[in-house]
């Protein structure tokens, strides 16, 4: 079952999925049980590396933040990248929509264990990450919450 979150937290100009951002990806994703997110991705041919391709970075772009939406659809925690591992399985073209799923595996204080997978429309697995995110400080993230915006949305 998914659910999708509040339109108002894409007001802002996040790379990855801030509306604002003319030259961002504008994901948008669902939540996806209680601390997984799921989104689609249709990938433009700007976004390519070798012709016919999605340049790795973006791949990467993708993973990381379903990671960080996850953290927010099962705590609303907020934090950094402090390691990714990334395993790109197969060639990720650009001729058709992407589903990017992120999960929180666990936590353990600020630190937060996520995971994420990147699948092409028949379900074959492209990519994957784990990633080990460091939540900011209670203040810091209350800061940024309030400087998005989010602090007061539901």
């Amino acid at each position: 079952m998914t659910a999708p979150f509040d339109p108002r937290l894409y007001d802002q100009i996040c790379f990855a999925c801030g509306d604002r951002n003319t030259a961002g990806l504008h994901l948008h994703f669902d939540r996806e049980g209680t601390d997984g997110v799921v989104c689609t991705y249709a990938p433009k041919e700007s976004d390519q590396g070798f012709p016919g391709v999605l340049h790795g970075g973006i791949v990467a772009a993708l993973l990381d933040e379903s990671m960080a939406w996850a953290m927010w659809a099962a705590d609303r925690a907020l934090g950094v990248t402090a390691k990714m591992e990334t395993r790109y399985r197969r060639r990720v073209g650009l001729d058709g929509p992407l589903t990017v799923h992120g999960r929180v595996v666990r936590t353990r204080g600020r630190r937060i264990e996520v995971e994420a997978s990147v699948d092409a429309a028949d379900g074959a697995r492209l990519a994957e990450a784990e990633a080990l995110f460091m939540r900011l400080p209670s203040d810091d993230e209350a800061r940024m919450a309030a400087a998005l915006g989010w602090d007061v949305v539901p």
